[in-house]
């Protein structure tokens, strides 16, 4: 199997397995430590924080819901409040991969 057919089995299988996000309701974004596998028709993970209110939600959303105050983005785990490490790592190694090959 070449690497393009390796880079395709695992794009397919970390889609299949569906997208994670933090989920969580507090006063401190980066105490957010549940994580949570989304139901399939949400596609995006979100962080919302509203003014005059010391709160933060966070969760799993649909692109078409992602409006206004809510910040909404593509990827597991995507809505922590600092980025994580494996996170930038494979965004790093992707935006290489894609770079190299097209």
């Amino acid at each position: 199997m070449d690497l393009k057919g390796a880079l395709i089995l695992f794009m397919t299988l970390s889609t299949a397995c569906g997208l994670r996000c933090y989920t969580c309701t507090a006063t401190d974004p980066k105490s957010c430590i549940d994580t949570k596998s989304c139901p399939v028709f949400f596609n995006r993970c979100f962080s919302l924080r509203v003014d005059g209110y010391d709160m933060v939600t966070k969760g799993c959303q649909t692109s078409m819901a992602c409006v206004g105050a809510m910040a909404c983005c593509e990827g597991d785990l995507c809505n922590s409040a600092i980025p994580t490490g494996p996170s930038v790592i494979l965004l790093l190694v992707s935006s290489a991969i894609i770079t190299v090959f097209l």
